[in-house]
């Protein structure tokens, strides 16, 4: 799964409860910050900057707790601009095309890749594996599932390994004990999971800073295609606009090393 060009996305996460952007410290329901009551201006706000994806989380819907308001700001949000990956509680095909037909780009599958593997294969043969993604959220390794409540029993290399045998491309590696804190983001283990599996791998939990993105780059050869980052985009300790031309100044360095 190699490209010429090199590629690398940063993907402003939009957290939604009950139709109000929210970030949570460590995936903790209880640990909830409202940084803004519309997603809509949020999504403005990063589009303005110039994202291209966004991604955005039905939180709700991982705690199992519904999340209609969430669902009706996913068709607001696909006109704004960027595309959209979209999960949280997806556990059916129905839902998948729910989410496709609101103008989700790609549809995130946690839970039930775990719980239920047979619903990846039949995801991924009836709308492909671009539009297919598995999230992989761990904790010291081993995959969470249910809004991270509950283990697995399965590695984060283990689950890998499973859904790419499904054709699953792309996932994301969330290193929970990072996320929400600012703590620094995981890049070393993203890189490894790649490299073990063979899977493009997208980087979350602990973006803090610019510096933070630029580890992440570092790893790109690695089959690390892009990162996902919340609170420190919210509360100014990361400027978007500053990270993208990191991106793209990375980008036009690889392209003019592979032309020599």
């Amino acid at each position: 799964m190699t490209t010429n060009r090199f590629t690398f996305t940063i993907y402003p996460a939009i957290d939604l409860r009950a139709g109000q952007v929210v970030r949570l410290k460590l995936g903790d329901p209880n640990r909830q910050t409202v940084f803004d009551q519309d997603p809509l201006s949020a999504a403005e706000r990063w589009a303005a900057a110039g994202a291209q994806w966004l991604h955005i989380v039905n939180l709700d819907g991982a705690f199992a707790e519904g999340g209609a308001a969430n669902w009706q700001a996913l068709p607001r949000l696909a006109k704004v601009g960027p595309r959209l990956q979209f999960g949280g509680g997806i556990r059916t095909l129905d839902d998948i095309e729910r989410a496709l037909q609101a103008g989700a780009e790609r549809v995130i599958l946690g839970t039930a890749a775990v719980e239920e593997p047979e619903l990846v294969e039949a995801a991924i043969a009836r709308w492909d594996a671009e539009h297919i993604v598995v999230a992989l959220d761990a904790r010291d390794g081993l995959v969470r599932t249910r809004g991270w409540q509950e283990g697995s029993g399965l590695s984060v290399e283990q689950l890998g390994r499973r859904v790419r045998e499904q054709g699953v491309t792309s996932v994301l590696h969330t290193d929970i004990g990072r996320d929400g804190v600012l703590t620094g983001v995981n890049a070393h283990a993203s890189a490894a999971l790649a490299q073990a599996t063979g899977l493009h791998v997208i980087a979350s939990g602990g973006v803090a800073s610019l510096a933070d993105i630029g580890r992440v780059l570092q790893v790109a050869g690695a089959g690390v295609s892009g990162v996902i980052t919340g609170r420190a985009l919210y509360e100014g300790k990361l400027d978007l606009a500053e990270a993208l031309a990191l991106v793209e100044q990375e980008m036009a360095k690889q392209e003019g090393g592979s032309k020599e």
